[in-house]
């Protein structure tokens, strides 16, 4: 049946790593790309090359295995619309057409095998198809057998070249013996600082305004540093922490750090070697995860809608297709809410391009949760965002929207706060903004709102007057107005409307 009515809107990549096979499946609608199916093995295809390069019959057996799981689900997927790629381990073996044609016929697809600056390349604009691309950026995949250093702006990758190292080559090379020793770490870390070396002068000069990592370390890296209740961002002190802990364990088999998952413990310390190397080498200040990498490369590669495109805005152009916003309401409250802003961000320091993203997007996305119910709409909306995926908005970002979403509109209280961190003075104030701008928003109309003028003083006492007489007019946005100057009092929050 599924080749009578193939998912044409259904699309799947099928990454044959150095370390995991994964496999991604995604729809296209709603003007974006939703992710429907991961399926990821760990093969650990570079464990089987020895020194000649020849891969092991028992590797490509695992490989083999685990495609013939891989192969059932593409059966009702059109071939048009699926990519398999294979990376480091099968540019580097000798007998990789053995591996390769046994693997296409268990697949029924091609399988292309890409040279390494095709992968670096993909992975970047997987990275900016997924992630916040402010400025240049320093884009890093530590892979099985690989690693992929890339400087780019935008969409365009401008410097890139994948390096001879990766995660599990390393392992068989510098942890063959499974002791965390400081000779062991050592070892792997000078190793790695000379396959940076010809490269590092180069990435150094053209310089970038943040990095971004890619792989499985970065991403288990930053889950330890969650776990331990530090900040997201990687930095050089912070690996060398997490290596001192390491180091506490005999041996790989007896690591147990908290927030390392047990699937990545074989091949963490070799990763965080290789790491600690390119933050020494490229002297990397911080680092954080990007949402995207090889497989969202290619997925975005073949689908002609996305090759150039302002990433937020396809976001928000989702949200408001699939949840039916009112667009026009979404631009209104959008222009009060930045208007509000520019009166206080003299008085507030409020830094307006970091804000207008937020307020935009906030504006957007607030009535998103109409769909499900009037009363409690708020935080339906607020539950969505916080429970789906916002390419192109950082993860602190997006706790922003969420935390401005969720307080909105009706009572307040101070857990609505408790994900926002040190950023609790600035949320606090676009909330009331925000809360301000959906009440003088209330018409769903043009042109009805008269001129307004609102003002702070040193105590965050926030004062809005309207140009004539306005107000008396409209009894209904007094009213509201008076209910909401109850609202934020609950919070100790001043509000006073001239009249």
């Amino acid at each position: 049946m599924g080749q009578d009515f193939p998912q044409n809107n259904v699309f799947a990549v099928i990454d044959l790593g150095s370390n995991s096979f994964h496999m991604l499946i995604a729809k296209h609608m709603a003007g974006g790309i939703h992710t429907i199916g991961r399926v990821k093995r760990k093969v650990r295809l570079a464990a089987g090359l020895n020194k000649d390069n020849l891969l092991s019959l028992e590797a490509m057996q695992r490989g083999w295995e685990c495609l013939a799981l891989f192969a059932e689900r593409l059966q009702d997927i059109p071939a048009s619309n699926i990519s398999i790629v294979a990376t480091a381990t099968l540019r580097l073996a000798s007998n990789a057409d053995e591996f390769k044609s046994e693997a296409e016929r268990i697949l029924g697809h091609r399988i292309n095998v890409i040279s390494g600056e095709l992968e670096a390349k993909s992975i970047y604009k997987g990275v900016a198809h997924t992630s916040a691309c402010q400025g240049r950026q320093l884009v890093i995949d530590i892979g099985g057998a690989s690693t992929e250093v890339i400087i780019g702006k935008g969409f365009t990758a401008e410097i890139y070249k994948s390096l001879d190292m990766g995660c599990v080559t390393f392992l068989e090379r510098y942890f063959s013996d499974g002791t965390l020793s400081q000779s062991n770490f050592d070892h792997a870390i000078s190793a790695a600082n000379q396959v940076i070396s010809p490269i590092k002068q180069t990435y150094i000069d053209a310089g970038w305004e943040l990095a971004i990592g890619a792989s499985g370390t970065i991403q288990a890296i930053q889950e330890i540093l969650a776990a331990s209740g530090e900040s997201e961002l990687l930095t050089l002190e912070r690996l060398d922490s997490i290596k001192k802990q390491a180091m506490g364990f005999a041996s790989i088999d007896k690591l147990q750090l908290a927030g390392l998952g047990e699937e990545r413990r074989l091949v963490f310390v070799s990763g965080l070697a290789i790491l600690i190397a390119l933050f020494q080498s490229l002297d990397i200040k911080y680092m954080g995860l990007a949402g995207g990498a090889l497989r969202e490369g290619v997925l975005y590669s073949m689908i002609s809608d996305f090759h150039n495109t302002d990433i937020r805005k396809r976001t928000l152009d989702g949200f408001t297709e699939r949840y039916h916003v009112d667009k026009r309401q979404a631009q209104r409250v959008a222009e009060v809410s930045i208007e509000l802003a520019g009166q206080l961000s003299a008085t507030w320091q409020l830094p307006m391009e970091q804000i207008i993203p937020i307020l935009t997007a906030v504006a957007h996305l607030h009535e998103i949760g109409l769909v499900i119910d009037y009363k409690l709409y708020h935080q339906h909306s607020a539950y969505i965002l916080n429970n789906t995926g916002m390419p192109g908005f950082t993860k602190a970002e997006k706790q922003l929207i969420v935390a401005i979403t969720n307080a909105h509109r009706a009572d307040l209280n101070q857990r609505q706060f408790s994900e926002v961190g040190n950023q609790t003075l600035l949320v606090t104030r676009l909330i009331r903004l925000v809360r301000l701008a959906v009440i003088l928003s209330m018409r769903r109309e043009d042109d009805v709102l008269a001129d307004f003028f609102v003002c702070a003083d040193k105590f965050d006492a926030v004062k809005l007057e309207f140009a004539g007489d306005w107000l008396s007019a409209h009894p209904l946005m007094v009213s509201e107005l008076e209910q909401e100057t109850i609202y934020q009092q609950r919070m100790s929050w001043k509000l006073f409307i001239e009249r």
